[in-house]
């Protein structure tokens, strides 16, 4: 076995530090050995959480007996509130706790969420009484606010450990490795290629086997695994303490935000100099972890922004609080995020489209013939893995044959730019919900056909599979989408606010799920006294009206987002012709 020398065996690594606070050494510490115990609850996150999101409506609908509606808003609330509890919990990790505590603490949290939600699941008292609506001649008992308060108590527990597992695990791995190092940036490529591989293999695992145990052995069992996974996943990450390099807290983004905005309102009133040169400025200034800021030129936009460089009679000497002067590269970079604002809310509505999947398709699915041969019945829920199956399709035929048509006919070496990509998810997406409405008007009128109007409990004579074609086009709806959103705002935020930016990312999809629980209240409240869209007898509902109504909205928002993305101009672009060079803003580790 060869040995290395004493002087490798001893190199420490750049602005990283061991368990015990003492510069990491290279040798002893980082690497795939530490990676490697951090890709595990990631991996158990996704599995948790899909595999409680997908299957949940009908355990509202079945089991505590609430209404269509009022089960897909409980699903779409989780999702939502799991999805932007990532920006508190990047906003903790990075200001106050590392993504080491982070992770533990969240994880922890987690944990006890799934565990309330096993118990709740055991204990007769939490759950109303067993009901057949089939056999009983009195409506089911719904759920009393008791039980309700319970269940809620475990999904947002759980919601909470996923926000802030989610913020931190992909940045903590990569902190493992060094950016500079051409051998361990390999390493560092590869672990993001098995990251990506784990969650797709978590919410594999969720929308089959754990779906399945949940309809055929009990939700206690499918909740209860779930629970042992993610304990067992802290404590395979809590092994590898002594291997992990840990990095300076870089602090927070949003609190150079909030200081620009605050810092221009308290001087609105000031005029601004007509010279640039008399604007607050640094040189070699540096972000939150020690690295330096490239300057960036005053830009046209915004401008009221820029008052909070004028340097006034607070501002003497040498210590500048950023609360009352703010540097003309900050302010720079705040508009840098807010001309990518327009972008981010007409992605919205995609994931509004993406929250009907997990909610009223399933219920959809619960209605039709899910028998494959005699003997097996495939769960409503999983029907999901044609997500999953669409989106390991997509990536490798976008990669294999878009790529190379698209850089020859766009002259573009990566194909589709990140906003054809997503316009191109955008488009599939009211593909999906016109092929949903019209899936379902074919659904009602095998109902009608077959005198099921009024026997919500029957089983269609249609086969589920006349759902696949929605899941599919969403799934690959979902990869372009996705990737490409991703991609723009890993590329376009300033170089310091990387953490930030998978957080903005991810609030799109929290703001898609909360617009489709306000959708379909406001739907629920104008059609009450008609024929009513989403009843909770779909058989008796006009479903298809609401998969309409999103399609119609689908194609407004496609409208102003093909707007939004002729207007924007990208960044390397931008400063391109405004003269200045480029240094490396793309996707970071620290994402």
């Amino acid at each position: 076995m060869s040995v290395l020398p004493q002087m490798d065996q001893d190199k420490t690594v750049p602005d990283a530090w061991d368990y015990t606070g003492k510069p990491a050494i290279k040798a002893k510490t980082g690497g795939w050995a530490a990676a490697a115990m951090i890709l595990g609850p990631e991996a158990v996150e996704r599995m948790t959480t899909l595999g409680i999101a997908v299957n949940l409506v009908t355990y509202m609908t079945d089991t505590m007996h609430l209404g269509n509606a009022a089960a897909a808003n409980d699903v779409t609330n989780f999702l939502g509130t799991s999805f932007m509890l990532c920006l508190f919990g990047g906003f903790v990790a990075d200001t106050f706790l590392g993504r080491y505590l982070t992770i533990s603490i969240f994880a922890t949290v987690q944990a006890m969420g799934v565990t309330l939600l096993t118990i709740s699941t055991i204990i007769p008292s939490l759950r109303p009484p067993k009901c057949s609506p089939a056999l009983s001649t009195t409506p089911c008992i719904p759920a009393d606010s008791k039980q309700l308060a319970i269940l809620h108590a475990a999904l947002y527990l759980t919601a909470l450990g996923t926000g802030g597992l989610k913020s931190s695990v992909s940045g903590f791995g990569s902190d493992q490795f060094i950016e500079t190092d051409k051998e361990e940036r390999i390493k560092m490529s590869n672990f993001f290629n098995w990251f990506f591989f784990l969650i797709s293999l978590g919410s594999l695992a969720a929308v089959t086997v754990l779906v399945y145990i949940q309809d055929n052995w009990g939700r206690q069992w499918g909740y209860g695994i779930c629970a042992c996974a993610i304990v067992l996943g802290l404590a395979i990450f809590l092994m590898g303490t002594r291997r992990y390099r840990f990095k300076k807290l870089a602090g927070s983004p949003l609190t150079q935000i909030a200081a620009v905005f605050v810092t221009a309102w308290k001087k609105r009133k000031l005029d601004l100099p007509s010279d640039s040169s008399s604007l607050f400025e640094i040189e070699d200034a540096v972000d939150g972890s020690g690295k330096k800021k490239q300057k960036l030129p005053r830009s046209k936009q915004f401008r009221f922004l820029d008052k909070a460089a004028i340097k006034d009679e607070e501002n003497v000497g040498n210590v500048v609080n950023k609360w009352t002067l703010s540097t003309l590269t900050d302010i720079e970079e705040v508009k840098l995020v807010l001309r990518m604002l327009p972008i981010w809310a007409t992605t919205i509505i995609f994931w509004t489209v993406y929250a009907q999947m997990t909610t009223f398709s399933v219920s959809q699915a619960t209605t039709m013939n899910r028998h494959i041969g005699k003997s097996f019945e495939i769960p409503a829920a999983s029907l999901t893995a044609f997500f999953v199956a669409s989106i390991l399709l997509t990536v490798p035929i976008y990669d294999r044959f878009i790529v190379p048509v698209a850089s020859r006919v766009l002259k573009n070496p990566q194909g589709l730019s990140p906003l054809q990509r997503v316009g191109v998810g955008l488009v599939l997406s009211i593909i999906a919900m016109i092929a949903a409405a019209l899936t379902e008007i074919k659904r009602l009128r095998v109902v009608e056909a077959h005198g099921l109007v009024d026997k919500p409990l029957a089983e269609v004579p249609l086969s589920v599979f006349w759902l696949s074609p929605q899941f599919l086009i969403v799934g690959s709806g979902e990869a372009f989408t996705y990737m490409g959103q991703l991609d723009f705002f890993l590329r376009e935020c300033p170089k310091g606010m990387k953490t930030m930016s998978t957080g903005l990312f991810l609030s799109t999809l929290s703001l898609g799920f909360f617009f489709s629980s306000l959708l379909v209240t406001i739907v629920g409240k104008v059609t009450e006294n008609g024929k009513p869209w989403i009843p909770d007898n779909l058989n008796a509902g006009k479903l298809y009206d609401f998969y309409w109504l999103l399609a119609i909205l689908s194609v407004l928002n496609l409208v102003v987002f093909l707007f939004c993305a002729k207007w924007y101009v990208y960044k390397d672009k931008r400063l391109a012709e405004q003269g200045v060079e480029l240094e490396d803003y793309g996707p970071s580790s620290h994402a």
